[in-house]
């Protein structure tokens, strides 16, 4: 890049502006982490807004902000573990049986505020590309391969580009591209992919959660859902697994209050439960539906999460 022209500052904080939400997006899919990817754009603004002394006309600004941020990205990723599912971790647990522990929160997926578009085909786009089965897939994927098919398939640079970003040659960055495509054809399907929301099933299911009808939760879910609860590694295979958790745990739907929102390019709500005259957050759960069913419930029981979608932490 060889600048011409220096970008004033008020031109500069306003289209960096414009760069935090897709940026917000971009972070989510290479770290898995909601809360990692809002530390990760934060970090990239800070070292843009250092660094832009020297930035040329508004053009080079959005490769050179994507540069920093995938090295950002790279960095967080490093050698640690892949974020995963608990299913990913252990067998189905007994509905009888106890939570066990929290497991660090650097162990799990966190969901994700659906991005939103004004054309629907980019809004059909963004959905599917934080599907929480896109994201769990990409976790398998050495951290720059997962930026090269990110920025390939999913934010549709060209290869001449992502090149330039990752100071690569474009025969590396095909290779890259078709080694990642690979690992994520081989991965689990979406149950519920290309399906539209169900906005009326996710109103039924409000309703039945509220006033704790256990028939009618269980009713709403596919034979053989799969319900997890992260922090903790504990899942339940199939409805009447689901059920029996339900009657006998004391984290069931009593006295809770539920916030519709959108999760992953899914159906989603807040969960809050009842204590001493005030409903306090407890978790968000993403529903995944497919053919009027929901085929897999993950209740993320991680309050912290609840800013991010812009739920207050009490309900009066």
């Amino acid at each position: 890049m060889n600048p011409t022209t220096v970008l004033a500052p008020p031109a500069l904080e306003r289209d960096l502006a414009a760069l935090r939400q897709p940026l917000f997006g971009y972070c989510y899919r290479m770290l898995g982490s909601a809360l990692e990817a809002e530390d990760a754009v934060q970090e990239t603004m800070m070292r843009a807004w250092r660094s832009a002394g020297g930035l040329a006309d508004p053009a080079g600004l959005r490769p050179w902000v994507y540069r920093i941020a995938t090295n950002v990205c790279i960095d967080a990723a490093g050698e640690r573990r892949r974020r995963a599912m608990p299913m990913d971790l252990a067998a189905a647990a007994d509905p009888h049986g106890e939570l066990g522990p929290a497991l660090p929160e650097s162990t799990w997926l966190q969901p994700f505020p659906t991005p939103l578009a004004d054309d629907p085909s980019e809004r059909a786009i963004s959905r599917e590309s934080v599907r929480l089965a896109f994201v769990a897939a990409l976790q398998h994927l050495l951290p720059r391969q997962r930026a090269v098919l990110i920025l390939r398939d999913v934010l549709c640079w060209r290869a001449a580009e992502v090149a330039e970003l990752l100071d690569t040659s474009v025969d590396a960055v095909n290779s890259m591209l078709r080694r990642a495509r690979s690992v994520l054809a081989a991965a689990p399907a979406d149950p519920g992919a290309a399906e539209p929301i169900d906005t009326g099933l996710l109103e039924r299911y409000v309703t039945a959660f509220e006033d704790f009808d256990i028939d009618t939760i269980v009713a709403l879910l596919r034979h053989d859902a799969v319900i997890d609860m992260p922090p903790v590694a504990f899942w339940l295979s199939g409805r009447e697994a689901f059920r029996r958790w339900l009657i006998e745990s004391d984290l069931g739907c009593r006295g809770k209050r539920l916030v519709p929102i959108e999760a992953n390019g899914c159906p989603a709500v807040g969960v809050y439960r009842y204590h001493d005259g005030r409903f306090e957050a407890v978790g968000i759960q993403v529903l995944e539906c497919a053919g009027g069913e929901i085929v897999a419930l993950h209740a993320f029981l991680q309050p912290e999460l609840f800013a991010l979608f812009g739920l207050p932490a009490t309900l009066g």
